[in-house]
């Protein structure tokens, strides 16, 4: 008995280390920058212009940026096309439109499905930020229609790209 229980023991440990591994590597990739935007009603409309502030402190490092988007399984479009405006701590401006394909051809979905809710990100990878300090985006819908009807929430993330 007492050699199974050391057995017991042994593999614990094992497992234990292993979960203290994985939690101390989960610490570093922390974003440094993210927010969610719930929209009223699962509505964006013309008039919602969500906007993210976000301080670079690094002008040397590479920084990875996401978009998340979560529609509803009602969602009725297999795409959502938005514009991304961006303003430089020196107040130069810009602007982007952004194309998220939610779904494929023949109705499936290309983003996570859980439940009724579908989640789908555009990754912007390997980007530099000239100046440090605080840059404002503000995310415009960018369809033809005054309101996007089914779209839960929009998240904006900016990490340190791991890869450079």
């Amino acid at each position: 008995m007492v050699q199974m229980s050391s057995k017991v023991n042994k593999i614990l440990n094992s497992v234990l280390a292993l979960v203290v591994v994985a939690t101390l590597a989960s610490c570093g990739n922390s974003p440094l920058y993210t927010e969610t935007v719930a929209f009223p009603d699962n509505t964006w409309t013309l008039e919602n212009k969500p906007q993210f502030m976000v301080d670079i402190p690094d002008t040397t490092k590479y920084y990875s940026v996401d978009v998340t988007v979560r529609t509803t399984t009602d969602y009725a479009y297999n795409n959502m096309w938005f514009f991304l405006h961006a303003k430089t701590p020196n107040g130069q401006t810009g602007r982007e439109p952004v194309e998220i394909k939610i779904g494929n051809p023949d109705g499936s979905w290309i983003g996570e499905k859980s439940g009724t809710i579908v989640t789908t990100s555009v990754h912007f990878n390997h980007r530099k930020f000239p100046q440090k300090g605080k840059y404002y985006f503000t995310l415009e819908q960018g369809i033809t229609e005054k309101e996007i009807n089914e779209v839960v929430d929009i998240t904006y993330t900016v990490k340190e790209d791991p890869t450079k």
